[in-house]
């Protein structure tokens, strides 16, 4: 096969087969990987047919979808959608979900984001953020894994009108250092989303299986990576040796916390002292100039990316004053420099974890919007003493690339790709002191079991409290509760004499399951780390479910009454057409006159109407008079 036929086989040959699928009334099950961004997602799917991966485009052509849900008077758009219309309808529109996922209203980086945030977030009666937003007239208080489910569901829907067939089973991807809580969480959107989320990969694991399949790594004798991942809203950094198609992650380390919306977070911040400055106004409470002027530092940062130096112009930003500013690269970086050097701080960290040193790491792969900032790619090339960076994958692309190989693997499409991955965080108990015992130290390969002796801490003691922790703190203060559960029924005996078996288990989502067993008794005692601060109660999880049923007929509902409604206009464009056609000695003027008024009528009644007031039957029955009295007359003349 020819290079133009490889080529127009890609962009042509998996529509003409999917379009044959569906002519010959014959469906495959396909397994899609979902890249479940801060700021952007991707979908990508494995084709066999092809034997290769498929990124695949929205419905508006673009390859990424804006991680955006916004709620109206009369529906709820996603993606592209909510994004254009965020400038007019700020408190609605909704981002950074990600950033709320799996964690407490009161964590402290929520209460620094939502300072920054156009739209209001609360706290329910169990710490939990709950986002709250005007549909339809009321007000509604939605969990960020709603949102992040409403997200997933466009990915799905972009997937099946691709594909031609339902599709339910995905790989998710998490930033590596995503704690127990928040991939929980994510699953629990998945769900919500009536999605099978058969594996939650970590985000730079899955750009090195992309990696690895466009390098052909597979078929290279040995080879040490470093994945070096900076999104929209997270940085992670891995560090891998793939051998003969497997692959194995030696250590990783990152932040849940760090990434493009900060480094617009510190323009932003930038620009509203300056405004201040210069026209000694304060648009900190105003969520609509917030938004515009968001918007405008992330463009802003995507054209210094090429550029040293672009305008910023905002006409009547706030209380009808323009802005309009210009910021350099220079002052860009020096806004961030401490932001980027975090990141080359936690990849030597990843590296002494992975006990190796630069001069063993054969590529270092950028993945990642973020990464095509010129400054973090010099940072980044200077600690590997001038290094080439591998950018030859795509950095919007790479991690839906690497979940969609994942998927494949598990359905076993993909036979010769072997994935070994880690735990991010370490995990342990409270003991005596508010010490945290550790039981699996982070960077341990997954899915792993792993056993500690514990005993009593007082004489007589029948009763045995587990607390269990994740992070690297001493003390248990600094690190996240993930859980309780008791032993009971400790037969009493002297301090110490008791010992109690617990065992840790992490599966290969990297979710956690502790027990704890008396030696003596054999009596036992368990916890599935399933109901956390953070996480969702089944109950609840099973009314998100109930409720994106809702939303999903809503929609239907709303696109009917939008058929019917542009179908109503187009009849009057064409009863309007056949007059002028017909018009002289076959149409009399008091019936030419006649269609004038009713196609006036209609206009009339549709610019009076609010769509959200009128019914779909209710077009239909102005479309069956329109009918009628066109039908009629045209009956006469011919």
């Amino acid at each position: 096969m020819t290079d133009i036929e490889l080529e127009l086989g890609s962009k042509f040959g998996v529509h003409f087969w999917t379009e044959s699928l569906r002519m010959a009334g014959k469906s495959e099950d396909f397994s899609i990987g979902i890249d479940l961004g801060t700021t952007y997602s991707c979908v990508a799917v494995w084709m066999e047919h092809h034997n290769r991966i498929e990124i695949i485009t929205n419905d508006q052509g673009n390859r990424i979808t804006p991680s955006c849900v916004a709620f109206s008077d009369s529906e709820h758009l996603v993606g592209d959608a909510a994004k254009n219309q965020e400038a007019l309808n700020a408190t609605n529109s909704i981002f950074d979900a990600k950033r709320l996922i799996g964690r407490t209203f009161s964590d402290t980086s929520v209460q620094r984001d939502m300072r920054l945030w156009p739209f209001k977030v609360i706290a329910d009666a169990n710490d939990k953020p709950m986002i709250v937003v005007e549909y339809k007239g009321e007000e509604k208080k939605l969990a960020a894994e709603e949102i992040s489910s409403m997200i997933l569901v466009k990915m799905r829907e972009i997937a099946e009108a691709f594909l031609g067939s339902a599709v339910r089973n995905a790989v998710v991807t998490v930033p590596a250092y995503f704690n127990d809580s928040q991939r929980q969480a994510t699953k629990d959107a998945g769900v919500i989303a009536g999605l099978n989320v058969m594996r939650v990969i970590n985000e730079p694991t899955a750009a090195a299986l992309a990696y690895g399949l466009h390098h052909k790594a597979a078929t290279v004798s040995e080879e040490n990576i470093l994945i070096f991942d900076l999104g929209g809203g997270t940085f992670d950094v891995s560090v891998l040796n793939i051998k003969e198609g497997i692959f194995e992650v030696k250590a990783t380390a990152g932040h849940t916390h760090l990434g493009g919306e900060d480094f617009d977070n510190r323009m932003v911040d930038h620009f509203v002292k300056e405004f201040r400055k210069k026209h000694k106004k304060d648009i900190s409470g105003n969520p609509k100039a917030l938004r515009r002027l968001r918007t405008a530092c992330e463009r802003a940062k995507r054209n210094l990316s090429a550029r040293s130096e672009t305008d910023i112009v905002i006409d009547c930003l706030f209380d009808g004053t323009d802005f309009r500013t210009a910021i350099t690269r220079a002052r860009f970086e020096e806004l961030n420099i401490d932001l980027f050097r975090k990141c080359l701080e936690l990849v030597e960290r990843c590296l002494k974890d992975a006990k190796m040193n630069k001069s063993s790491i054969d590529r270092v792969v950028v993945v990642g919007g973020s990464t095509r900032i010129p400054k973090v790619q010099q940072l980044l090339q200077d600690l590997f003493n001038g290094k080439e960076l591998y950018k030859r994958i795509n950095q919007d692309e790479a991690v839906a690339y690497g979940a969609a190989v994942q998927a494949a693997i598990l359905d076993e499409k993909v036979r010769n790709l072997t994935l070994l991955d880690v735990a991010p965080l370490s995990l342990g108990v409270e003991v005596v002191g508010g010490i945290m015992s550790v039981v699996i130290p982070r960077n341990t390969r997954i899915p792993t079991r792993m056993e500690k002796q514990f005993t009593t801490s007082y004489d007589n003691q029948v009763t045995v409290k587990f607390d269990v922790y994740e992070g690297e703190g001493t003390q248990i203060e600094d690190n996240n509760c993930l859980g309780k559960f008791e032993l009971r029924g400790i037969p009493p005996a002297p301090m110490e004499v008791p010992q109690f078996n617990v065992c840790f288990e992490i599966d290969r989502n990297g979710i956690l399951n502790v027990s704890a067993e008396d030696k003596r008794t054999g009596q036992k005692s368990a916890i599935t780390i399933t109901n956390n601060r953070g996480r969702l109660p089944k109950e609840d999880i099973k009314r998100m479910v109930e409720s994106a049923e809702m939303y999903k007929a809503e929609d239907e509902k709303h696109m009917r009454k939008i058929e019917a409604k542009n179908a109503l206009q187009n009849y009057v464009y064409k009863m309007r057409e056949t007059a002028k056609e017909k018009n002289g000695s076959k149409l009399s003027k008091a019936d030419q006159k006649k269609i004038e008024n009713a196609a006036d009528g209609i206009d009339q009644w549709l610019d009076k109407i609010q769509l959200a007031q009128v019914f779909e039957y209710q077009f239909e029955d102005k479309m069956y008079e329109l009918k009628t009295l066109h039908t009629s007359i045209l009956t006469k003349i011919n």
